[in-house]
């Protein structure tokens, strides 16, 4: 193994940053709530999940009880999980106990607030009207009242409707301690994921550990895996306007999906495809990040878990990444029919799993920005874990490169991504808490 692979593995050194164990101040929770408040979430598990932490910061700042919330059923994977399908109730609550009051549900005086009351009319206690990144004042300007008048507020829709700037620390704390601390999977996530993450740096079973730990000792690399984050499905390949290289009745395909499902409203559909991926807007696909793996050092020995919903292509998509890294294994390949029966067609609970073992990873790589890349990377820079983060311009520039030799193609790749395998970035204004979780969720300095 040359040196370049083995640093690839090493763990992360410290970088003065850590989380913190303490808060700003001791949480006090005041004698009486102002009243309850609802939120119903919609899109995937990890965008619901920064949703959940918005949402104790929202009854935070207004002094609130907060009802657990809502999972829409989401549009595209017809998934019905609700939050306690997914994440431990009495968890969620016992940790954030001095923090807010939680209840799991609305006592009887209440209980025609359901997420069927307000589809039917306009109703004087649901706010339609939270903007996107809004304020704690507008909260308290908005939605204050409604509690103080009725017991009882209901936000709908409510991604991304608070700001990540201009709020009080013990805020931004909080947020964070509902991220990294307060939502646990249920127990049979947990222990799933336990024994496929178990399986990949086992494979031999129980009865090969001792060899594996024999062979650590003469590899280096023995027992670790890398988890690669797929993100390659209809609705992405169509969004993102780009050529995948399936010829024209790929093209023809996605253009008309679209056209059906957005009217046209894809911003970057008026650029060409060598524009985009000049700019980096383009996904990797199967085949582009096998060999990003492939430059960065990671060879056919490598332990590769695909985490994935369902590739866009199939099999044939994802062949020649199969072939580069004969290892690679997934949910199915790893775990039984038995033993995946209780999540099999959930989506977000089969993301949820995708989770868990992407957390436990040696090194995690997203083959596309989105909510559970953004999600992974904030909760691996707050553990201080290996993440590698493709630069998707150059990326695009030098598979347009039709003249490159694997050489050159390698010296750029391994040079283009020195600094993105793990260095702490501190959060800039209107960035995300929960991707840059430096400086407002961590103590010390770089």
């Amino acid at each position: 193994m040359d040196d370049k692979q083995s640093d690839l593995w090493s763990p992360l050194p410290s970088q003065g940053w850590k989380a913190c164990n303490a808060p700003f101040s001791t949480p006090v929770l005041p004698r009486r709530s102002q009243g309850y408040i609802q939120v119903f979430l919609d899109g995937g598990l990890n965008q619901q999940r920064m949703g959940i932490c918005d949402a104790v910061a929202v009854a935070k700042i207004l002094n609130a009880t907060l009802v657990i919330p809502h999972f829409e059923v989401n549009p595209v994977w017809r998934d019905s999980s609700t939050f306690g399908d997914i994440f431990d109730v009495d968890y969620f609550i016992h940790v954030l106990k001095d923090d807010i009051n939680i209840v799991k549900e609305l006592p009887g005086r209440f209980s025609w607030s359901t997420r069927e009351y307000y589809a039917t009319a306009i109703r004087s206690t649901r706010v339609k009207t939270a903007p996107v990144q809004a304020s704690a004042n507008w909260y308290l300007e908005n939605v204050l009242p409604i509690l103080q008048s009725y017991g009882i507020a209901a936000v709908a829709p409510f991604s991304h409707r608070l700001a990540f700037d201009n709020l009080p620390k013990e805020i931004q704390r909080l947020r964070c301690k509902v991220n990294f601390e307060a939502l646990a999977f249920v127990p049979h996530i947990n222990a799933l994921g336990q024994t496929l993450v178990k399986r990949l740096r086992y494979p031999l079973g129980d009865g090969g550990l001792l060899r594996e730990k024999v062979d650590a000792e003469i590899n280096p690399i023995s027992g670790k895996f890398v988890v690669l984050h797929l993100r390659f499905d209809k609705d992405m390949a169509a969004h993102s306007a780009c050529d995948f290289g399936g010829g024209k009745a790929e093209k023809l395909a996605l253009a008309k999906y679209r056209q059906v499902i957005w009217q046209g409203r894809v911003l970057n559909s008026q650029f060409t495809d060598e524009e985009l991926r000049n700019q980096g807007r383009c996904p990797l696909t199967p085949e582009e990040i096998g060999l990003l793996l492939a430059a960065l050092g990671f060879d056919n020995n490598t332990r590769l878990y695909l985490a994935s919903h369902k590739v866009y292509g199939g099999e044939a998509r994802i062949s020649t990444l199969r072939e580069l890294f004969p290892l690679m294994e997934d949910k199915k390949s790893l775990a039984s029919k038995e033993e995946l029966a209780m999540v099999e067609g959930k989506a977000s609970m089969l993301a949820a799993l995708d989770y868990y073992v992407s957390l436990h990873s040696d090194v995690f790589i997203s083959a596309s920005p989105g909510n559970m890349h953004n999600a992974m990377v904030g909760h691996r820079t707050y553990l201080n874990l290996k993440t590698i983060r493709p630069n998707m311009g150059l990326l695009g520039q030098l598979y347009l490169n039709k003249s490159m030799g694997w050489s050159d193609f390698q010296a750029a790749v391994r040079k283009g991504h020195e600094q993105r395998q793990g260095k702490m970035r501190l959060r800039k204004a209107k960035q995300s808490i929960y991707t840059y979780p430096a400086p407002d969720c961590m103590c010390g300095s770089v």
